[in-house]
């Protein structure tokens, strides 16, 4: 059903602007396609209140914004978020990841946690995600289909992964044609469940090359190319990743994986942190970008991602949770990270360097409307989907913040917040507590109910394909 909703806008249309709307009128067809959006005190924005037969008006104090895209998140560990972050990365995987995320295999384990885990990142916000399913096929279904059930858009992959030393052999395909063969009937089993609505889609997996053989990766390659699908892996995240490529190849990561057909537009490059220049120049060329997880990097990567310097090369670029890897599924909450860490950067950490070049890298910070970006927009366009902005011809995907109720950390003070600074307060500050709706493609999915009854029984939609 149709619907029109006022309400105070936030947004971030590109990574150094910032759009603020005292209150816009948004008009949203049965598709949960926005088809009209004006200022609400305009002649166009009180007659497009006007001819609505269903129309809301949020209430003071709520500010509406697009819904919060999350290029990176490993589904099977959503049980230890917030733990394990002792050990470096190769030893993180085989010590405490791999066994967790071999349970998967149980569907009796698998289908509380996903249901549990779509409700919790729209509960914060996050209206889009890329998932990590596991290696198990039935349980990436049963992925794909929590999701569905919960509302929520995404892309969601079984992982393959068949290299005998870089993976334990209780959570390994068979062989590299076995792991071909499993991703391809998983691709054919979630569009099965999304059944044509567009809000949930495959994306071919390959773990990262520690975990593949050749063989799987160049078939992986190939079935994403035929079935024309996106792909998502790791890239040079760590000293580690990035020295293992140039030890097996004799190249870097990113080179190796556009050898094997696997950047392609849209492909979505976890962590990158030690990408080289050329490299950046093959992901323009290849349409493909990078998922920015600043606060798993800060853990595992051993160090910050240039994002001002790469966007500025033209590399598409969105940001990630990589729950668990990352301690907070908050995008909002990343966000945050990614300004802090890029001021790190910049200044750089260590106080027996000289101030200045020998410290930091200068020119590398970036500030709140640039994170939002990359968490709304940014991980839209890496996607090559029409969300991540509220703009007639996009989803009506979004977020509605109570910045007044005081429930959370989220203050506002008249006389003193201007527009500018209460959006930095979202940014920084704004929590479950403080977000009362949540729409995707024009379907209220979670909150509390501050915009309740708008997009409430909306029609399906034409989501992320």
């Amino acid at each position: 059903m149709s619907f029109t909703i006022s309400a105070p806008v936030m947004q971030a249309p590109a990574a150094d602007r910032l759009e603020i709307r005292d209150r816009a009128v948004i008009e949203v067809d049965d598709r949960g396609v926005i088809t009209a959006m004006e200022d609400a005190a305009s002649g166009q924005g009180r007659s497009l209140a006007a001819a609505s037969r269903d129309h809301h008006e949020v209430p003071a104090g709520h500010v509406l914004i697009p819904g919060l895209v999350d290029t990176h998140c490993h589904a099977p560990q959503w049980p230890q978020l917030g733990t394990r972050l002792d050990v470096p990365l190769e030893d993180w995987l085989f010590r405490y990841t791999f066994p967790l995320e071999a349970r998967y295999a149980d569907l009796d384990f698998a289908r509380p946690v996903w249901a549990d885990l779509v409700a919790g990142l729209l509960a914060h916000g996050t209206t889009t995600a890329v998932f990590y399913a596991s290696q198990d096929r039935a349980a990436t279904t049963a992925l794909a289909e929590a999701v569905a059930s919960g509302g929520q858009r995404a892309w969601v992959g079984r992982v393959a992964m068949d290299h005998p030393e870089g993976t334990p052999p209780y959570y390994r395909d068979a062989s590299a044609e076995d792991g071909i063969q499993q991703s391809a009937r998983s691709i054919s089993e979630i569009r099965a469940v999304d059944a044509g609505r567009g809000r949930v889609a495959p994306i071919v997996t390959p773990r990262f090359t520690p975990a593949c053989t050749d063989e799987l990766l160049r078939g992986l390659g190939a079935l994403a190319a035929a079935e024309d699908v996106l792909v998502q892996t790791h890239c040079s995240e760590s000293n580690w990743a990035h020295q293992y490529n140039l030890d097996r190849y004799g190249m870097t990561d990113a080179t190796a994986l556009d050898g094997f057909g696997l950047l392609r537009p849209g492909t979505v490059l976890a962590h990158a942190n030690h990408v080289t220049d050329a490299d950046a120049d093959l992901l323009v060329q290849r349409g493909s970008g990078i998922a920015h997880c600043p606060l798993s990097n800060a853990y595992f990567s051993n160090a910050v991602l240039p994002v001002r310097r790469l966007v500025g090369k033209g590399v598409r670029m969105g940001l990630g949770t990589d729950v668990s890897g990352g301690a907070s599924p908050s995008l909002l909450h990343n966000a945050h990270d990614a300004v802090t860490v890029s001021r790190m950067l910049e200044d750089g950490v260590d106080p027996t360097r000289t101030a200045g070049p020998d410290r930091g890298v200068p020119g590398t910070r970036i500030d709140t409307t640039f994170a939002f970006w990359l968490a709304t927009k940014g991980g839209a366009d890496l996607l090559g989907a029409p969300i991540g902005l509220l703009e007639p011809g996009r989803r009506f995907d979004a977020v509605l913040v109570d910045t007044a109720s005081r429930r959370g950390s989220l203050r506002t003070w008249p006389g003193i917040d201007t527009p500018e600074r209460v959006f930095e307060k979202v940014v920084r500050l704004a929590a479950p507590a403080d977000i009362t709706d949540v729409w995707v493609d024009g379907r209220r999915v979670a909150g509390s109910g501050a915009g309740e009854g708008a997009g409430e029984g909306a029609g399906e939609g034409a989501g992320p394909a």
